[in-house]
């Protein structure tokens, strides 16, 4: 697929690039980084839709100061090669994926952090047991299907847009508009500083990775995760921004009640991107969790 992100150029300076490398797993070719010493505990750290590994800019430095961390392009997303089948964009085919990738790297996570959709593909690993982690944190899960007219309109139309060529061309280019990006941002309840911005303007330019996180929300079905929850054995730990605009909070509350044991914290004042935020506050949970 053409015009998708190429490390030797977009690379050169992409955040904690000196932590890059690609593998071969699951017949992707993976961008991951990995960074800290291995005889401290493994955090596995998965971004959510639309993002990559520049979500984990400021935080992963800060936990490879006591862990071992591990942080991966999803499939399609970033610098990570698109999978032959479209059925590694669903749920079960993501977490499949990325346990793939963390065979062949030889990582046992004692922690996987997910945010929004990564931390689906994290319980959604725990459940299937391609994982056995000590625990896991969401970070603004998406756990639930989103509610009302948007959880029925959502995934039917991302089915529609994925099946059409045009469209990530289309959404590429008017990112590019003058306040586009800003107001998408915005949207999400957060306040990121300019190098984030021009890092997420970056990504989005890149028609490849806005068709991944379009198939991504196409493939899911997290109704089905919904179900499963109440079966999840490994403790989890809900962190969710007070003023996220993109997952209404309170579905982490309800998210909790379904999990044995699952815990809820609140951080006042913080949106969607709350671990771009204040990288410093969520890398202090995250320890904790360990």
């Amino acid at each position: 697929m053409a015009s998708a992100l190429d490390w030797d150029h977009d690379g050169r300076d992409w955040p904690n690039h000196e932590a890059s490398r690609f593998v071969e797993a699951g017949g992707l070719r993976w961008h991951l980084q990995c960074a800290g010493d291995p005889s401290h505990p493994t955090v596995v750290l998965l971004h959510g839709t639309g993002a990559t590994t520049h979500s984990w800019r400021d935080l992963l430095p800060l936990l490879a100061e006591r862990c071992r961390v591990i942080s991966p392009d999803l499939p399609g997303h970033g610098f990570s090669g698109w999978p032959a089948d479209r059925a590694a964009f669903t749920l079960p085919g993501m977490a499949r994926a990325v346990a793939a990738l963390l065979r062949e790297a030889r990582v046992a996570p004692d922690l996987i952090v997910g945010h929004s959709a990564g931390a689906a593909v994290a319980v959604q690993m725990c459940l299937e047991g391609l994982a056995a982690p000590r625990a896991a944190l969401g970070l603004n899960a998406a756990l639930l299907p989103l509610p009302g007219v948007a959880g029925a309109v959502f995934s039917p139309m991302a089915r529609t847009l994925v099946l059409n060529p045009l469209v990530p061309r289309l959404f590429s280019w008017s990112a590019g508009w003058p306040g586009m990006l800003e107001r998408l941002l915005d949207g999400t309840g957060s306040s990121i500083e300019p190098r984030g911005r021009e890092l997420y303007r970056r990504v989005v330019a890149s028609p490849p990775h806005v068709a991944a996180a379009l198939a991504m929300m196409a493939g899911w079905d997290l109704a089905v995760l919904a179900r499963r929850l109440p079966q999840l054995t490994t403790p989890l730990h809900l962190i969710v921004g007070e003023r996220d605009r993109t997952l209404p909070p309170d579905l982490a509350w309800q998210a909790a009640s379904r999990i044995p044991g699952a815990a809820v914290t609140v951080l006042p004042a913080l949106g969607h991107l709350a671990h771009e935020e204040q990288p410093q506050r969520v890398a202090t949970l995250i320890e904790a969790a360990l």
